[in-house]
């Protein structure tokens, strides 16, 4: 147990994670500049390096890149990342009532709260979570994607058919690609390109950044915002205070999504964010205009994931996310073996790590409550000078995913598609959580029915023998009831 204090009296741990956060910030809030890439290159950059050393760098970029991505979607209505896409529903249009300072300053402390909460689920509960989810068979992982997709309800902003309508086609471009159980080429149509499948990131760049400014370039209207964008940073403690049920409760959803492998922030914060949706009753103002609840639940339930994330791999050597499937290829390059037997063998490790996630969640509060002014400089500048510059950020972290002109393309494409569906009404987030899915549901469904032997009748009667699989389905017909009562009160 001492070793999760020698992050806070080893001066070098100390800085290592306080540089990585502070990095991890600002990398996160360039849309394009994941914080898997920014992992994928300090695994390059420290494999020479002590592994206490690296791996408290790494921790710092991580929690400060899944918080920094929240920047530019508040701001700008650009997610930094997939995990921001439900930041931005009630973000941006915070920014535009000259709100976004106290909506970054509540989603900063308030997402201290949700890193706390995972960081104590890895503590404690690392062990018998663990074990939980070592139990969920494919057709568990089926019903969470489509428990996902139920999430496009909340994302319809009261275009129900038209979200259903896109969600579905993300799905279809989902697909596009190697098939990842035969690996034979599906819906490329000859064209060699299509065969490595469509990034996710590509796609946001697009829907979200090029078509943003298209948009914003297409109005007439010269206000920027200048004198109210940011306005008040440090929230009433009354006002934290009165979010913090919620923060709680949303935290220990994004936790335990982010102890299930393969699920991740994006998830989580859908989750939150529907669960705020659906249980707020006097939210501060509608969801979707405003509402301070909806910027909280997102944020507080991505950077609990983190936490989540750890413990499957560090107990079973199998990735919670994208990042820590990252540090998985960090740990065995510093000839340490992911596993069940990785904690007993490096119990000073796991202590570690957990010391350098609670020294970051701090090191947010000070990096992240003090950097807002320099984004509302970068607000300030007229929109002629700005656009212009965002876009060529955007132009090149879509290169530098994977360096050839071809995802540019793509990204122009999605951005064209994007700026058309947004005049015609279309709410862009559903197609993005098709996309992010479709692998998903077609991976598990196939999976699940190899191993039912493509029997439909074995393959159903799994979800009433198995104890986790009955309460997935209860959740789910009681989410897709909802969602029908929900949809009719609309139509009506």
């Amino acid at each position: 147990m001492e070793q999760f204090l020698m992050p806070l009296f080893d001066y070098q741990l100390l800085l290592l994670v306080a540089l990585g956060t502070f990095a991890g910030i600002y990398v996160g809030a360039i849309p394009g500049l994941s914080v898997t890439m920014a992992t994928v290159l300090l695994l390059s950059l420290t494999y020479s390096w002590d592994t206490l050393s690296a791996l408290a760098l790494i921790v710092g970029v991580y929690v400060g890149g899944v918080y920094g991505g929240a920047r530019p979607a508040i701001l700008l209505n650009m997610p930094g990342g997939p995990a921001q896409i439900a930041t931005s529903f009630d973000g941006y249009p915070l920014a535009q009532k000259g709100e976004a300072g106290l909506a970054i300053g509540l989603s900063t402390i308030l997402s201290i709260v949700g890193g706390m909460v995972g960081l104590l689920l890895l503590v404690f509960a690392t062990p018998v979570l663990s074990d939980i989810a070592l139990y969920f068979a494919h057709r568990d992982y089926l019903l969470l994607a489509l428990l996902g997709l139920l999430l496009v309800g909340t994302m319809s902003q009261g275009a129900f058919i038209k979200s259903i309508f896109l969600a579905c086609f993300g799905v279809f471009i989902g697909l596009v690609g190697l098939d990842l159980i035969s690996a034979s080429p599906r819906l490329t149509f000859g064209i060699l390109e299509l065969q490595s499948g469509i990034n996710v990131i590509i796609a946001i760049l697009g829907l979200f950044g090029f078509a943003e400014v298209l948009y914003q370039l297409s109005q007439k209207t010269t206000k920027d915002h200048k004198d109210n964008v940011v306005g008040k940073i440090i929230p009433p403690l009354a006002m934290v205070i009165k979010f913090l049920p919620l923060t709680l409760r949303t935290s220990v959803i994004g936790a335990l999504a982010g102890v299930l492998p393969g699920v991740g922030g994006e998830i989580a914060a859908l989750l939150g964010y529907d669960h705020a949706k659906r249980s707020t009753k006097k939210p501060s103002r509608p969801f979707g205009t405003g509402a301070y609840e909806g910027v909280i639940a997102p944020e507080t339930a991505n950077n609990a994931a983190i936490g989540g994330a750890f413990v499957p791999m560090l107990t079973l050597g199998i990735p919670g996310d994208a990042v820590t499937a990252v540090i998985i290829g960090a740990l065995i390059v510093h000839g340490l073996d992911p596993g069940p037997l990785l904690i007993t063998n490096s119990p000073d490790l796991f202590w570690v790590i957990c010391g350098s996630l609670f020294l970051a969640n701090l090191f947010l509060l000070i990096f992240g409550m003090t950097g807002i002014h320099l984004f509302k400089k970068v607000i300030s500048i007229p929109k002629g000078i700005l656009m212009p510059v965002i876009l060529v950020l955007i132009v090149v972290g879509a290169y530098s995913i994977n360096n050839t002109m071809i995802d540019v393309y793509w990204m122009i494409g999605f951005g064209l598609l994007g700026f058309v569906l947004r005049l015609f009404g279309f709410p862009l987030a559903p197609l993005v959580l098709g996309i992010v899915l479709g692998p998903l549901i077609d991976q598990s469904y196939r999976a699940a029915m190899i191993t039912a032997h493509h029997d439909l009748g074995t393959f159903f009667l799994g979800y009433v023998t198995s104890p986790i699989s009955l309460v997935l389905s209860i959740l789910f017909v009681t989410m897709l009831l909802s969602t029908i009562k929900n949809v009719r009160k609309t139509i009506q």
